[in-house]
């Protein structure tokens, strides 16, 4: 995209966007020109910070909390979404046809093992978190969505190659492609487009496990064919790609964005 401001006029709403991918999502849609709602599970003071940022940069946003993965999820998120919107643009805006343009859906929840470790409660984490919170958030949010709008899912690259040592995770994000691909055909006609990126091993908050030593982190950069660890900001230029009209013809896709990891 030539025109940095490609989103101007728009509004986003980011889940998980207090840290790692969503932070550089967030702050890539704002820079682009979006009016932004940081969602955040638990840390408040982190989307402050991510809203102080983009914020100084000229940006527009607001924070939100609510936490997914519980009974409500959705409606509390798109709650508090509508009154951050009201004291943004004004009350008879929030809630209201034609108040969202973007919804990107990163939130995610991690560490469920293999299935000899499986346990009931992590599994129905994984689904309610990954998968469910998702499907719902995109049902509050249509009613809200003008057409042309944008839904983008963070997928991960364990839903494209075997990972049995987070096997219910792995389920969970495939659950998102399928709703993806699933949700690009039934919002076609309203010109919306549905697609899903799959990082690799970015440099969060979320992986920092497996990046304990410098022979870990070493073995890490290796399966990328560039010889490095992903950043976030790698995965938030394809988002904002695909939030932008230069991805207009693109719809029910699964974008891989992980460096070419394991080619």
């Amino acid at each position: 995209m030539n025109d940095e401001r490609a989103l101007a006029g728009k509004i986003a709403l980011v889940t998980g966007a207090g840290r790692g991918i969503g932070r550089g999502i967030a702050t890539r849609l704002a820079r682009d020109g979006a009016l932004v709602g940081v969602h955040y599970g638990r840390s408040e003071a982190a989307a402050l910070e991510v809203v102080k940022e983009i914020r100084r940069g000229g940006g527009r946003a607001f924070a939100l909390g609510a936490e997914l993965g519980v009974p409500g999820d959705a409606d509390a998120v798109f709650e508090a979404f509508d009154a951050g919107l009201r004291e943004e643009r004004g009350e008879a805006a929030a809630g209201a046809e034609g108040s969202l343009d973007i919804l990107v859906n990163n939130a995610g929840a991690s560490g469920s093992g293999p299935v000899g470790q499986a346990v009931p409660e992590v599994f129905d984490r994984m689904i309610a978190v990954n998968a469910k919170a998702p499907f719902f958030l995109v049902q509050n949010a249509l009613p809200r969505m003008r057409d042309g709008g944008r839904i983008v899912n963070v997928s991960s690259l364990a839903s494209r190659r075997a990972f049995p040592e987070s096997l219910a995770y792995a389920m969970s994000k495939g659950a998102l492609d399928t709703m993806t691909l699933a949700l690009a055909k039934e919002l076609g006609p309203r010109g919306i487009t549905v697609n899903a990126v799959g990082p690799g091993f970015v440099e969060t908050d979320m992986n920092a496990r497996r990046r304990t030593t410098p022979e870990a982190r070493a073995d890490l950069a290796a399966r990328s064919v560039f010889g490095r660890i992903g950043r976030p900001s790698d995965v938030a230029d394809v988002v904002a790609f695909l939030a932008s009209d230069d991805s207009r013809w693109i719809t029910g896709q699964y974008l891989d964005v992980s460096g070419g990891t394991d080619l």
